[in-house]
């Protein structure tokens, strides 16, 4: 005769399966959520949440650099101009420091300064619809792979938004009482099963 999961034969007692409480201590939220916008993964880091600050870490930058590299390092700009909005960025902010260069290129072209570190992060200029300017040579010449990583850089963006709302709040579910300790109902539950245990195994004995 097969045994089914959960059930014992002979007699003996089923194992009964504890429950345990990850302590999960949230350290100043505030401060790691600006840590964890800044920064992907030093929110975490800041919070003693380790592993978790190098997932983060490492698959918000990837995605984002990928992208960034897919466009030649143009697929990130800031654009304010009348008639060209570039609303992509709003989304690409979201990785923190790294989206930053845009904001200070954009700054630089608009006062008449040249663009730091060649044309990389920096606007395309003025932008006219039917006119082969600086935009239409970089989708010409990088063609699909410019939408794609820009596609890449706005969901990294994105993805550090959950990171900073994980950093803030904590896991979903968390709450002040169930990452510090066993609540109220918990606790009677864990009593009554080892009142209930202890009560079976006298019973054996006087068997």
């Amino acid at each position: 005769m097969s045994e089914k999961p959960g059930v014992t034969t002979g007699g003996e007692q089923p194992s009964r399966t504890e429950v345990r409480h990850v302590i999960v201590r949230l350290r100043r939220p505030g401060v790691a959520a600006l840590w964890a916008w800044l920064v992907p993964g030093a929110g975490h880091w800041y919070q003693g949440r380790r592993t978790k600050a190098a997932i983060y870490s490492v698959c918000i930058l990837s995605v984002y650099f990928f992208g960034l590299a897919l466009g030649g390092g143009h697929v990130v700009y800031a654009s304010f101009a009348k008639g060209h909005v570039r609303k992509s960025y709003f989304c690409q902010i979201g990785v923190g420091l790294p989206a930053f260069p845009a904001l200070i290129q954009t700054y630089r072209v608009h006062n008449g300064k040249p663009p730091l570190l060649g044309d990389i992060m920096a606007p395309p200029g003025k932008v006219q619809d039917r006119v082969k300017d600086k935009l239409a040579r970089w989708h010409e010449k990088y063609g699909n792979k410019f939408e794609i990583g820009t596609l890449y850089t706005m969901v990294a963006g994105l993805m550090n938004v959950w990171a900073i709302l994980d950093a803030y709040g904590g896991p979903v579910g968390y709450s002040e009482e169930s990452g510090s300790q066993p609540s109220k109902s918990e606790n009677e539950g864990e009593n009554q099963r080892s009142s209930s245990d202890k009560e079976k195994r006298r019973r054996k004995k006087r068997r």
